[in-house]
């Protein structure tokens, strides 16, 4: 970006952390360190760890792997699985000139870029309508104006992207322009839309135009159903590192990514890829919280990776997760034209695991959901946790990942029931 990145002035008045500049100078030979406060090897407790695949394989963590996982290591991640992670951005992204940095799943990133980015007192954030409602809850107490922008069965729609930047000087003559813009463009949540490539690559031009920073948040992007046994699609930072060589123009686009829909939720391993300036600046807000990520937890993903042979292996096991939520997409889809039927709208997603339902006659699902559709033991998210600025809405977020097929069919059943109460009868 010719200006810079949008550092807060909160962010630049953070500095190395003393002791944490210490950590990547232990690994020179013959160093003897009386700096850290690290704990004496001696004393930690654990001695093995086997992991039992339910593939039947089996595991081990060496003496070494696990002297190294039980100590305080770099904020930026724990080496093993950097290098892993950098082959799988090469492979897929064919980018192998960003930086990353290891965060406590793809929410602590989020959060950090946004402390970092965004100036309450200055800063607007430009967001898709509906968003994530994760992202909606660390933004709206920070006093973060969100600035809405329309999103179809396909995701953001770059003409209202567009007319909201070229009129920005007259639509808000008191307001800086927004220099970031949150996406999420792989079976969004809540939408389920998918960006196609040429909406991408509009979108990216328009932020080139205006200077807008791209934070691309794709925790969906290996649960892509139209990829499946095909070439992934490109991703916002894919093109990025294209258009930087071609034009040797700065790089504009922060990318978020999860393990924690593919492997494990549980081990809240995700990481953060973008330039350098910026990955080294989140490297100073993980020094001041969390240090840096579990030990453990990045060493169970290095070894899941290890087993698998590498990048390779691990998009092959992306593929079958894929698989299995694409079956279970299909599942709900029928059972929702079965027993909704034209009660709902609702597009068919193409990624992810949600769908996206409009409720006819309903203008405000939040009660009815809430309230009257628990009170039937069916569970869904109301709309309005998912909209910038809060209001009403008739829509609700209905995800397909934990119910089985004939739990799938009695919710809609009963979901249908109560929009027939609440529509005075109609079927």
């Amino acid at each position: 970006m010719s200006s810079g990145y949008p550092i807060t002035s909160l962010s630049s008045f953070r500095e190395p952390s003393a002791i944490r500049s210490l950590q990547p100078l232990l690994a020179i030979p013959q160093m003897i360190s009386l700096g850290g406060g690290a704990p004496n090897p001696e004393t930690f407790p654990i001695a093995s760890i086997s992991l039992n695949l339910t593939s039947g394989e089996t595991l081990e963590l060496s003496p070494a792997e696990l002297a190294v996982l039980q100590q305080y290591t770099t904020s930026t991640g724990l080496p093993a699985l950097s290098k892993h992670l950098r082959d799988l951005q090469s492979l897929v992204h064919n980018d192998t000139t960003s930086k990353h940095i290891v965060t406590n799943g793809s929410q602590d990133g989020l959060a950090k870029a946004f402390e970092m980015l965004l100036d309450p007192a200055e800063d607007s954030l430009l967001v898709e309508s509906p968003t994530y409602s994760g992202s909606l809850s660390f933004l709206q107490p920070m006093g973060i104006p969100l600035v809405p922008l329309s999103t179809d069965g396909l995701g953001l729609v770059p003409a209202s992207l567009r007319s909201t930047l070229e009129n920005w000087s007259t639509t808000h003559s008191n307001k800086k322009k927004p220099r970031c813009l949150y996406t999420i463009p792989t079976g969004s949540n809540p939408s389920g839309g998918t960006l196609p490539l040429s909406r991408k690559q509009e979108i990216y031009e328009i932020a080139t135009e205006h200077n807008v920073l791209i934070l691309e948040d794709d925790p969906y992007y290996y649960m892509n159903f139209d990829t499946l046994g095909k070439e992934r699609a490109a991703s916002f930072l894919s093109i990025d590192k294209t258009h930087a060589e071609s034009s040797g123009g700065s790089r504009r686009v922060l990318r978020f990514d999860s393990f924690s829909k593919i492997i494990s939720a549980g081990l809240r391993v995700g990481w953060v890829t973008g330039p350098s300036s910026l990955i080294d600046r989140l490297e100073l807000h993980t020094q001041s919280t969390l240090l840096h990520p579990s030990g453990l937890s990045q060493a169970v993903v290095a070894k899941l990776f290890d087993g698998w042979g590498g990048a390779a292996g691990y998009l092959e096991h992306a593929d079958s997760v894929a698989a299995f939520y694409m079956a279970r997409r299909d599942a709900f889809v029928a059972a929702a034209t079965a027993e909704l039927g034209d009660r709902v709208s609702f597009s068919v997603p193409t990624a992810g695991m949600f769908v996206w339902m409009d409720l006819r006659g309903i203008d405000d699902a939040n009660e009815l959901i809430v309230r009257k559709a628990v009170d039937r033991k069916v569970l869904l998210v109301p709309g309005v946790s998912f909209t910038p600025g809060g209001g009403t809405s008739g829509w609700v977020r209905a995800s397909y990942s934990t119910a089985t097929e004939v739990e799938m069919k009695e919710a809609c059943r009963r979901l249908a029931e109560l929009l027939d109460e609440e529509n005075g009868g109609a079927a």
